[in-house]
């Protein structure tokens, strides 16, 4: 007989916060005694949906408005039209959504996902859930009140069993992974992936490396594209695909999966007290848990500390819930608990957030090491390495056999000591082509499309590094004889920080682009590239309106999308004889037919 108390949990995640909380609510099932499956929407199989009675579904939106890479293909099933009105009566169903609302279409994913679901007959437990990273108190400012909520509806379902008391936040629940050391002093790879000999012969043979089979690029070059004495490092990289089978188009994205720099390694290792040399083999704790795809068996403690363990991202809730089953004074546990309740959620909030203060800080500053928390532990409290996504700045024409990013490292100071630092970025600017270090990449299309047509004149407006994506497009289209691109780059400087001017300038004089600047330190009054959306703004309306050009955005997403909706809104009233509302609904309408695209990042 089937186990009536059975909870599954699904997720939508790109950058591992909606599996972290999907994790977490895993976590409180099984002290609720729940019998708990927690998987990825894709590695579900969803007409399994039909048998589910209660399933609990976390999902972020990416983009402008999709799903993240874990669920697309549950996302294409789930919306198809064909489906029967009441094919999920028998599921009742939570969603929660994690969202940013700096961005346009704030949790739209999880919205249109709840009434869908409803469309098709399941039954929603509580409403649907919409935090947002915005918040002053972050995302658990939702998260909090809304699992709470969720759990006193589950229970009144499915009360405890006879005799059965929930266990207790403090209670050490076993580990996700149960680990075995070895004796054995044979040399194994320290990289991840390099475990496997076939795998660059593998990827060869595939249409396209994946997440799972990253291609092992190597550096071509690492260029500083900022003046020396700038503030912010921004560099032009280069990778060598020649012989990866990638195929990318402009507009896509390269997936970098990067590791944590050596320093930084030494410096866990030798603070846990862990031997980088001893290897180890992990075995499942759980059924319903599968084992980490990308290190190798066996592995050494500095393999997976250097590919694997994100101990320099700041800590989530769930890091300091599982940090007071390790408390050993009642001082610690006074303040572990305060920051795993809501009445403390600012005080945490003010400790790492503010401040960007790393889980190893945390685990420096309670004293943390291996004879506290055991090895196998780890895995449970340190969230894996995500990989970073960077919009591609070269051609496939221009550029055969290479693929370019622009990244800007970051590096900024807060209150604490030592300066904040990328991951991901710190990683790559420290690499040099002669070092012989393999990459791990692969490509995936992105949120914005550009024409294949030779005729639609193209607007773009991308400050920053937000031109990446552009200089790829601008460079093929140029390749292939074709103008009609309008370029609006922004940046501090003329001389610091004004990436790619040389190729901009013979791009012009070959008639090829026409370029807007904007220089906002290079003169008293600051000048944005909204500034010069407006000064061109019968160029803006002559090329939207008349001859049917698209416009698109790349950049932060914090202010400058809205300025420049808002610029070219003021644009459409005195070019176009419009109220601000019709400015409004003409801009809705272009981007209903794609001709208004954007693609941010926070």
């Amino acid at each position: 007989m089937d186990n009536p108390r059975q909870l599954l949990v699904l997720y939508g995640s790109q950058t591992g916060t909606a599996e972290d909380t999907a994790n977490r609510i895993g976590r409180e099932a099984k002290r609720h005694w729940f019998d708990v499956r927690v998987l990825a929407l894709d590695a579900y199989p969803v007409a399994q949906l039909l048998k589910e009675k209660v399933a609990v579904i976390v999902c972020a939106t990416t983009g402008q408005g999709d799903p993240p890479d874990n669920m697309k293909i549950f996302w294409r099933f789930i919306m198809r039209k064909n489906l029967p009105v009441q094919s999920l009566s028998n599921l009742q169903y939570a969603v929660l959504g994690l969202g940013d609302s700096s961005y346009p279409k704030f949790n739209f994913v999880s919205k249109k996902l709840h009434k869908r679901l409803e469309q098709i007959g399941a039954h929603a437990l509580v409403n649907v859930g919409l935090a947002d990273e915005q918040h002053d108190l972050g995302s658990d400012a939702v998260i909090d009140p809304w699992i709470s909520q969720l759990w006193d509806k589950i229970l009144q379902l499915f009360p405890l069993p006879s005799g059965k008391n929930i266990i207790p936040a403090e209670v050490r629940l076993p580990p996700r992974y149960h680990v075995v050391f070895l004796d054995m002093m044979e040399a194994i790879p320290t990289k991840r992936y390099e475990f496997d000999a076939t795998n660059q012969t593998v990827i060869k043979q595939q249409r396209q490396p994946d997440a799972s089979s990253p291609y092992l690029a190597s550096l071509a070059a690492n260029e500083r594209v900022t003046a020396k004495d700038h503030f912010q490092d921004v560099r032009l990289l280069t990778f060598d695909i020649a012989d990866s089978g990638i195929r990318y188009k402009p507009g896509d994205v390269a997936m970098i999966h990067p590791e944590n720099v050596e320093e930084r390694v030494e410096e866990f290792l030798n603070h846990m007290g862990l031997d980088g040399s001893r290897l180890f083999l992990i075995q499942q704790n759980d059924p319903n848990v599968p084992l980490p795809s990308s290190l190798p068996q066996p592995c050494s403690i500095a393999c997976v500390v250097c590919t694997y363990f994100d101990f320099c991202s700041v800590p989530r809730r769930s890091f300091f819930e599982m940090l007071l089953q390790f408390a050993e004074d009642d001082i610690e546990r006074e303040k572990l608990q305060e920051f795993c309740t809501p009445e403390g959620q600012d005080a945490r909030f003010s400790y790492c957030n503010r401040v960007r203060r790393t889980i190893m800080e945390v685990m420096q500053d309670f004293l943390l090491t291996s004879s506290r928390v055991p090895f196998e532990y780890l895995f449970d409290l340190i969230p894996p390495l995500q990989p970073r996504a960077f919009s591609i700045a070269s051609s496939p024409t221009v550029h055969p056999g290479r693929l370019q990013v622009l990244m800007a490292v970051v590096r900024y100071q807060t209150r604490l000591q030592h300066p904040r630092q990328g991951v991901c970025s710190t990683w790559l600017a420290s690499l040099r082509p002669e070092s012989g270090v393999k990459i791990p990449l692969w490509v995936k299309s992105s949120s914005i499309t550009f024409p294949d047509d030779i005729i639609t004149p193209i607007i773009m407006v991308g400050p920053g590094t937000g031109v990446a994506p552009f200089r790829s497009f601008i460079h093929e289209r140029a390749a292939l004889g074709v103008g009609g691109n309008f370029l609006f780059f922004g940046c501090r400087s003329q001389y610091k920080d004004f990436y790619c001017h040389e190729e901009w300038s013979a791009l012009q004089s070959q008639g090829r682009l026409l370029l807007f600047t904007a220089f906002s330190r290079d003169q008293e009054e600051k000048i944005y590239v909204q500034d010069r959306l407006r000064q061109n703004g019968h160029l803006i309306w002559t090329l939207l309106h008349d001859q049917l050009g698209r416009f698109y955005i790349a950049g932060n997403a914090k202010r400058m999308p809205t300025d420049v909706r808002a610029a070219v809104v003021e644009v459409l009233q005195k070019y176009g004889s419009m109220m601000e509302a019709e400015a409004n609904s003409y801009i809705e309408s272009l981007e209903r037919d794609h001709r208004w695209q954007i693609e941010t990042w926070s």
